[in-house]
Order: C-alpha cells, then structure tokens, then sequence
C-alpha cells in the first residue's frame, strides 16, 4: 500500500521514493503475473483541501505473446504519474488505487514479445491464408458485363 499520512507533509512538500509489493495490481485478471515490485517516485504536497501527487511509477510484469504465446517481462511505466485526491477529513491518504490505475493503462492490450528491442518473436505471419498463390477476383463490372438482359 502507497500510502501518506497528512501530518508528515510540510508546506513545501514531501518527496517519496521506494518500492512496494505489487499484488494490489490484480494482475490476474489479464492474465498475466507480477515480476518485480511497485517502484515510485513521487513528490506530494497539499493544495486546496486536497492532496496532489506527481512522479514516476513502474512495475515489471510477465505477460503473454499474442503471436507465439511465450511468457515475456515488459516494464510497465507511469511517466508522468499525476493524482489529485481528496482529504475529507482523513490523516492519511492511499494512493494505490491511482497508481493501480495508471500501471494497468501503460500495459499493451495486445502483447507481443518483440514490443522488447532485444527480442523478436519467432512467430511469422504467412504471407497469404490459403495457403496457394493469391488469385485475382474478377471486379463486380466483370460479372455485369457477362450479364444478358433479355429485351
């Protein structure tokens, strides 16, 4: 849990920095798995009776290749990370919902092992679906012109 107790925040703000475990993403979901914890950067200040937080989060993830199906780690980074929360009386405020957030947005919705510049994936795609050569289809006016109207 990312969390900042409101007390500890000076006027000039606070900066964050660590990591934390990366089971709150819920990554199961996508079938995919963490590989590394939460690492943030994050600087945090109060302004107009809510609380502000802005910095850098990433997260090392294994996910699955669409094309051959192999198991992959894609880095996963919010840059910027920006959140604005509301205090409503609380003492301390939870990030991780925002930071959940922004994670699962920065991950590709069609993985592919060669998104990584030192990997390519050993899928290829054929070059034609039939498997012979691709043929030609005659264009709609063809098939009018053989048309005979009867008058």
């Amino acid at each position: 849990m990312i969390a900042v107790h409101l007390q500890q925040i000076p006027p000039e703000g606070l900066h964050l920095e660590g990591e934390d475990d990366a089971g709150f993403l819920d990554l199961g979901e996508i079938h995919a798995k963490p590989a590394g914890p939460v690492r943030y950067s994050l600087d945090v200040g109060l302004s107009g009776g809510g609380l502000f937080a802005t910095g850098v989060v990433s997260a090392k993830v294994e996910l699955t290749c669409v094309a051959c199906l192999r198991p992959f780690v894609y880095e996963a980074v919010a840059d910027p990370f920006a959140a604005q929360v509301e205090i409503d009386g609380r003492e301390l405020v939870d990030l991780t919902p925002w930071v959940r957030e922004e994670l699962l947005l920065a991950l590709p919705n069609h993985p592919r092992c060669d998104y990584l510049a030192d990997q390519s994936c050993p899928f290829t795609q054929p070059e034609n679906g039939g498997g012979g050569a691709p043929k030609n289809a005659e264009s709609a006016w063809d098939q009018l012109d053989k048309l005979k109207i009867q008058r």
